[in-house]
């Protein structure tokens, strides 16, 4: 099963050896509501940990989305232009970008799946 970790602005990296699926999680997902757009990088771009690469935006909010790690984007998520609802309808399996892994040990500076969830209750 991949690795799944979180950074407190609510985007997930689910971890396949050097690669990463980076998108927002359901917490966040439910926050904002329908989501309508999601702005998105090019491939080949590059990003340090925690710089924005993009933006999503819903009937109620626009957020930046920051990334995890330092990486390469190896492919965006297409069927978002179309149809960026699917976010809300499967947050942890509608990514958004594909990325190469830059510098592993920073994936050791991310909350797991059971740190976030009380991270958010602490939210209420």
């Amino acid at each position: 099963m991949d690795k799944i970790l979180y950074l407190p602005s609510d985007e997930y990296i689910k971890v396949d050896g050097d690669t990463g699926y980076i998108g927002i999680s359901e917490y966040a997902a439910k926050q904002l509501g329908a989501v309508t757009y999601v702005d998105m990088p090019e491939e080949g771009d590059t990003f340090e940990a925690g710089e924005e690469f993009g933006a999503i935006e819903s009937r109620k909010a626009a957020s930046e989305l920051n990334s995890p790690v330092s990486c390469e984007v190896l492919e965006v998520n297409s069927e978002l232009e179309d149809d960026p609802k699917l976010i809300n309808n499967d947050p942890l399996g509608a990514w958004i970008i594909k990325v190469r892994i830059q510098n592993p040990e920073e994936l050791d500076k991310l909350m797991d799946s059971e740190a976030y969830a009380d991270y958010c209750a602490k939210r209420h």
